[in-house]
């Protein structure tokens, strides 16, 4: 299915005919017309499917216009002077991006504002959040925390909010964002329509879906399999045996771009510190860090002054960076989703990536599990030498499961009744 194809306003189908996205994702396809029919929508998709403009397309199509009837009957109108939409991130990384991504699709969009709330900032930051919450921006994209901070000041009027959407979801909950959520949407009004998105549905989602939404459309999409071109490799080995193994890779093949994650943000450390050691120009990722630092550490790694970054999973879903050229597991993730969107990290772009999973004894009955997901067994690498034996690679009782179960130039210039292309007007 094709973008003009769907009942987007023309500002919004010119932005993606400059941007040369054409053709809708299965997610956009099957999110955008609930959505623009003012339904709840409940959308369960892995990152990279592009959930943030199944989103964003149609509510902006619809602030645009400045008032929508929808099919029930229901007329509804965008006031000036309101916060009409809500977007909230788990972390300050995606709601850049997110709002990123609003610049790029409302650059038509002369009459609706956002803005951009996340904690880390300094006071000029701070200030401008607050004149736009007070005076209504149309679109706030904020992170939980700083949001609640705002209503607790009492900054945010939230009585004429349309639109309440919760991007990655289930990563919110995981970082004990479930309270703040609640209390936000307490506050909104009954008509408000909620639109969620999550790569996983375990039952804290449903419990919340159920909670948030009424009679949502349900938009279910099969987590795909990583890209046949990332090479997938592991490692069976003991807890301390990983640090050699670490060692001896960057030793036999001078790596450059690589990411590192871990599961715990005590690890990370642990790592960056030791590889600080080695003299390894590394950098670190977790949220104890300020957002200062983290755009620090993200720009040195982009910019390559630093060769390798240590990070939990806050960098393993939305954040795009597209050379890296291997990604290492330093521990299995426990969910296949979470093996999927680290190792997607590498061979974007048409390039090619290598993944390497260090895999301890304790892990193997969760890297089994991932290896039926895939449909297919790792290549288990020897240990290097003097390292000693390694674990024996078979299952083992479970205590738990792993979970886990734009491109073709369509239009020709004209669409929507045969609209003149107009050429791009400077900012």
């Amino acid at each position: 299915m094709y973008f003009d194809e769907l009942n987007l306003n023309d500002n919004i189908l010119d932005a993606l005919y400059d941007m040369r996205f054409d053709e809708c994702t299965p997610v956009q396809a099957a999110c955008i017309p609930q959505i623009l029919m003012g339904r709840d929508v409940l959308g369960v998709a892995q990152t990279g499917t592009g959930k943030t403009a199944a989103y964003l397309l149609p509510v902006l199509s619809m602030l645009d216009d400045g008032h929508v009837t929808f099919p029930d009957g229901r007329n509804v109108a965008f006031p000036t002077d309101a916060i009409n939409c809500i977007v909230m991130s788990p972390t300050r990384e995606l709601a850049q991006q997110i709002d990123q991504a609003m610049q790029g699709f409302g650059y038509y969009l002369e009459h609706v504002s956002s803005v951009a709330v996340y904690g880390g900032n300094d006071g000029g930051r701070y200030n401008q959040e607050l004149q736009a919450l007070r005076s209504g921006a149309d679109v706030i994209i904020a992170t939980p925390g700083r949001f609640i901070s705002h209503m607790q000041m009492g900054n945010v009027d939230l009585s004429r909010v349309s639109f309440f959407i919760l991007d990655e979801a289930d990563r919110m909950l995981d970082m004990g964002f479930s309270d703040d959520i609640l209390k936000i949407a307490r506050q909104l009004p009954q008509t408000c329509q909620t639109i969620m998105f999550s790569a996983t549905m375990p039952p804290k989602i449903e419990q919340l879906a159920g909670t948030l939404l009424n009679k949502p459309a349900v938009v279910k999409l099969a987590v795909s399999k990583p890209a046949e071109k990332i090479q997938q490799q592991a490692y069976v080995c003991f807890e301390p045996q990983k640090l050699a193994i670490v060692r001896q890779l960057f030793h036999d093949k001078q790596l450059k771009r690589v990411i590192i994650f871990s599961g715990k943000i005590n690890k990370t450390k642990e790592i960056h510190q030791a590889l600080r050691r080695m003299g390894v120009q590394c950098g670190q990722m977790h949220s104890d860090l300020t957002q200062a630092e983290r755009d620090e550490q993200m720009f040195r790694f982009k910019s390559g002054q630093i060769d390798v970054l240590v990070a939990t999973d806050i960098l393993a879903r939305g954040i795009d960076i597209d050379d890296i050229s291997m990604v290492i597991n330093y521990d299995v993730p426990h969910d296949c989703e979470d093996y999927v969107h680290r190792i997607g990290r590498t061979a974007r772009a048409d390039r090619d990536g290598r993944a390497i999973t260090l895999v301890s004894d304790a892990d193997i009955r969760y890297f089994l599990q991932i290896e039926r997901f895939l449909g297919k067994t790792v290549e288990k690498l020897p240990l290097p030498d003097g390292l000693g034996e390694a674990p024996e690679y078979k299952a083992t009782p479970s205590k738990g499961k792993v979970r886990g179960n734009r491109k073709n130039s369509h239009r020709k210039g004209t669409h929507r009744g045969g609209k003149q292309r107009k050429p791009k007007k400077d900012k």
